[in-house]
This record gives C-alpha cells, sequence and structure tokens, in this order.
C-alpha cells in the first residue's frame, strides 16, 4: 500500500500545513511549547502512517496506525488548551477536522483488520 495513495494520509498533510500557519501567530514564548508540541504531534499523524506502509505487512501498519491516532488525540487535546488560552479564536473547525482523520485513521484500520 503506497502512502500517497491514501486520502487520510493527504488530509493530514493538509493538517500539517495548517497547524504551521495557525501556529505562527502564537506568542514568541510558545515557540518552545504549545507551538513546537502541536506541530510535532501534527507532523506524527502522516509520518506514523506513511512508516507503516513501508513496513512487512498489515500487522505492523495498523501499529503505525494506532500511534498515528494517539497523535491526533493530542493535537487535539492541545487545540483545545491554545483555545483556552486564547491563540485561538475558534477551535471547532479545526477540531471537526482532526475528529475526520480519527475516523479515517480507525476505518483504515477496521479495513485491514478485516482482511485477515
Amino acid at each position: 500500500m503506497e502512502h500517497k495513495e491514501l486520502d487520510v494520509w493527504k488530509r493530514s498533510i493538509q493538517l500539517v500545513t495548517r497547524i504551521y500557519e495557525i501556529t505562527r501567530n502564537f506568542p514568541d514564548e510558545e515557540k518552545f511549547g504549545l507551538t513546537s508540541q502541536m506541530r510535532r504531534s501534527a507532523i506524527s499523524i502522516p509520518s506514523n502512517i506513511a512508516e507503516g506502509c513501508g513496513r512487512k505487512g498489515d500487522k505492523e501498519l495498523i501499529q503505525f496506525l494506532y500511534t498515528s491516532l494517539g497523535s491526533a488525540s493530542e493535537l487535539e487535546t492541545q487545540v483545545i488548551i491554545a483555545g483556552n488560552l486564547k491563540y485561538l479564536e475558534k477551535t471547532e473547525g479545526l477540531l471537526n477536522e482532526i475528529a475526520d482523520i480519527k475516523k479515517m485513521i480507525l476505518g483504515l484500520r477496521r479495513y485491514l483488520s478485516s482482511k485477515h
């Protein structure tokens, strides 16, 4: 399975770009705090999908999908924190986007599990 063909990988790449754009406007004192954490969590989502696809089989890919799902949950939490701190005006759209990606990851995991 080629990761670049997966819709979930493409959507998560778009999310990374959006997170980078959003965090550019965070206060300077967050450069090594929330900004860095959000960027790392976002990058981890498509990176783990790609790494899992590069492995031997579906079982390994499923493990990497779980890691990707965990990163999406981390990012979701960080978006809520950024909203609470008033670094983000509107979090609903971003949270919905993350939720959609999480559903896609779970859907891919279900598909892979049903093949065996």
